[in-house]
């Protein structure tokens, strides 16, 4: 019997496509450019399995091609807004994804944000390359301390989870969460954690926000120009979630004038085509969706693809199945 034919849409870690093409008769992308709708619809009539990343774009269009022969959509990443999961399970389409494992990698990146944007990190690097320094001042850059300041967390989940207790048990914050049910008490206790009724309630009390909710319809343009006006002008906002969590133009407006401190972002609407004017501001951190770019979390993502295509194929229940 010959081997299910798998493509792979962009580069993985080397150890990962090596145990790929030892399994399945595997198509790399080996200049690892993004693919584009026409390909999209191609791999699906020639491939059993596709495993996409969140750069590739999979609504309805491209995914009710016709002569479809693919039959699992293997994610690399936990999030799947990317995917129209709704036209998925019409078409019987299987989907997983790679949860558990890139909770720690992402944390770190929330507080590496936040960090950088409370204390104008990127903004000094940029002063010190520039050869625009001329020494330590008394008034020179001033910042917002971290160290016992009020953390909100919109949605708290592992990594929302992950992320308030380095900043609790590390820096002493307070934390305040909104989800839409009780966290576990056990964890709660632990990082004295306060549930809000609703985001409005939590806003103004914060020092610092930080989105871990998911992208999709639901949540798109979560945080708006009406939201950005309930936060304190001396706070930053952090999004390590999904770029259309936030309304692009009404952050650049608050940053702009300075009606928040600052934001620290790691995914953009659109992205990698983010909004032009963040460039410009000097109080927005910008990161390249870096979240999970660790060499150990982006081999343990990959092989939970792995682990999800070898139950597929054996017909067994896939252990990350999201349709």
């Amino acid at each position: 019997m010959s081997k299910p034919k798998v493509l792979i849409t962009r580069r993985w870690p080397e150890s990962v496509e090596l145990k790929l093409q030892q399994r399945y008769q595997v198509t790399l992308n080996p200049d690892d450019h993004p693919f584009s709708a026409e390909e999209l619809k191609q791999a699906l009539q020639q491939y059993d399995a596709v495993c996409p990343s969140v750069c590739d774009s999979l609504p309805a269009e491209v995914l009710n091609v016709a002569d479809k022969r693919c039959k699992i959509l293997g994610n690399f990443g936990v999030g799947y807004n990317h995917i129209d999961i709704a036209a998925a399970r019409q078409q019987g389409l299987t989907v997983s994804n790679t949860p558990g494992v890139l909770t720690e990698s992402t944390a770190d990146i929330a507080m590496t944000l936040l960090l950088m944007s409370a204390r104008r990190g990127a903004e000094g690097d940029r002063l010190v390359r520039s050869g625009g320094w001329s020494g330590w001042c008394p008034t020179q850059m001033m910042s917002s301390d971290v160290t016992g300041a009020t953390l909100g967390l919109i949605g708290f989940g592992r990594i929302a989870q992950a992320m308030a207790g380095k900043a609790h048990h590390g820096f002493g914050m307070k934390i305040l969460y909104v989800k839409p049910s009780p966290a576990d008490p056990a964890t709660v206790a632990d990082l004295q954690a306060i549930r809000c009724n609703n985001v409005e309630q939590m806003l103004p009390q914060c020092d610092y926000v930080s989105l871990h909710c998911p992208g999709g319809a639901e949540t798109r343009h979560l945080i708006n120009a009406e939201r950005l006006r309930l936060m304190k002008p001396s706070a930053h906002l952090i999004n390590t979630a999904r770029g259309d969590v936030v309304d692009s133009q009404a952050l650049i407006d608050a940053l702009r004038e300075r009606r928040i401190a600052g934001a620290g972002l790691d995914v953009y609407e659109n992205e990698p085509k983010l909004h032009p004017g963040f460039l410009s501001l000097e109080n927005a951190t910008l990161l390249p969706h870096l979240g999970s770019a660790t060499i150990a979390t982006r081999t343990a993502m990959g092989e939970k693809v792995l682990a999800n295509l070898e139950a597929f194929f054996a017909g067994r229940e896939l252990p990350d199945r999201v349709v």
